[in-house]
């Protein structure tokens, strides 16, 4: 298969799998709160996407007299080109990916950085006080995530020796998957993706209470709609790379066991689906079931929990790969110092909280 027919192939299912993971979502969430969702426009509600997105195209895209035309028009392309530029490096299935180039995850994390570029353009030239705290709130959510996120990744390129998307699943042919090495890693690049997402329950960008919409307050029409797919395209990258770097991406389940080969005759991609559709299942879980916490809180979360919690683990990993430490003591002894990290934090924060 030719290069560019990749990509269309790529793209497409792509924009497909944004459109109906919002209809998924909708109706996900009115099943948890006892309500219908969008169920009117074709069998079931299946072409609700479709009918959004000729509601999009036809309103009106309004500006703001005082905008900085140029920045405004250009925000929302910024956030959906540079949210699609990382699929490039993405092994979808065994021999199913774009290019495969030996800093992938390297380059995923610069072109996630740079679309923090679209949100804070989209802030700033609105001229608008709301959408300008929303990228405010946006720049220091990408300078206080990316660093235990970083650090979470770094235990997993210490265990496969290597940057490539490619390699990294093939790795876990030998350890196995990294989530059973790295359950801390794991949960705290999870949570940094929810944040850097700007998903509930970390949505302070877009927080309606105070900031009527965020950023984007100001777009409108398709310049809007770009923002929301941008936001589907980077949910999707923070499920894939976790499925990648953790899940052992197309592999199937009990890869070095020989008793269960008889799931190699599904094919790769099925399984990679399978994971990153839980995983932006949960997503829709965490929507539906837990409120907005405050900005403090959030801030707080990461520099005091997840980032000690990080170079703990970060820390775990170089010990067992110097000493040549047991997989099981390993496990236990990064699960313990995880809850007693906790533990710690939360007698000083009972301490702090005390009348002295």
């Amino acid at each position: 298969m030719s290069l560019l027919m990749k990509v269309g192939v790529v793209v497409g299912i792509l924009m497909l799998a944004i459109a109906y993971i919002t209809l998924a979502e909708r109706r996900i969430l009115a099943f948890m709160q006892f309500r219908m969702g969008p169920n009117r426009v074709g069998w079931g509600g299946v072409l609700q996407p479709l009918a959004d997105a000729v509601k999009l195209l036809s309103k009106e895209c309004i500006m703001p007299e005082q905008a900085d035309k140029w920045m405004y028009r250009t925000a929302p392309v910024v956030s959906m080109a540079f949210a699609l530029v990382p699929f490039a490096v993405v092994p979808f299935a065994q021999a199913f990916y774009i290019t495969d180039i030996n800093i992938g995850l390297l380059f995923i994390m610069a072109m996630g950085s740079v679309g923090f570029l679209g949100t804070i353009m989209g802030g700033w030239s609105s001229r608008s006080k709301y959408s300008f705290l929303g990228s405010l709130r946006a720049l220091a959510l990408m300078i206080s995530f990316e660093v235990p996120m970083i650090m979470a990744m770094t235990g997993v390129i210490i265990f496969s020796r290597s940057l490539s998307m490619v390699k990294i699943v093939e790795a876990q042919a030998q350890y196995g998957w990294f989530v059973l090495l790295q359950p801390l890693a794991f949960v705290i690049y999870l949570l940094c993706g929810v944040a850097e997402t700007q998903r509930i329950p970390f949505d302070m960008l877009e927080d309606e209470g105070s900031l009527v919409c965020g950023f984007h307050t100001e777009y409108s029409g398709i310049r809007f709609g770009l923002f929301f797919m941008a936001e589907y395209a980077n949910m999707f990258m923070v499920a894939i790379v976790a499925t990648v770097l953790f899940l052992g991406g197309w592999q199937r389940p009990f890869v070095s066991w020989p008793f269960f080969n008889f799931l190699s005759v599904i094919p790769s991609i099925f399984w990679f689906s399978i994971k990153v559709l839980a995983l932006m299942f949960l997503y829709i879980w965490l929507r539906g079931t837990l409120p907005r916490v405050r900005y403090d809180q959030l801030i707080y979360l990461c520099w005091k929990i997840l980032l000690p919690l990080s170079l703990i683990n970060l820390m775990l990993t170089a010990l067992y790969m110097l000493w040549g430490m047991n997989a099981w003591t390993f496990l236990a002894l990064s699960i313990g110092s995880g809850l007693a990290w906790l533990w710690v934090y939360d007698k000083t924060q009972t301490l702090a909280r005390s009348p002295s």
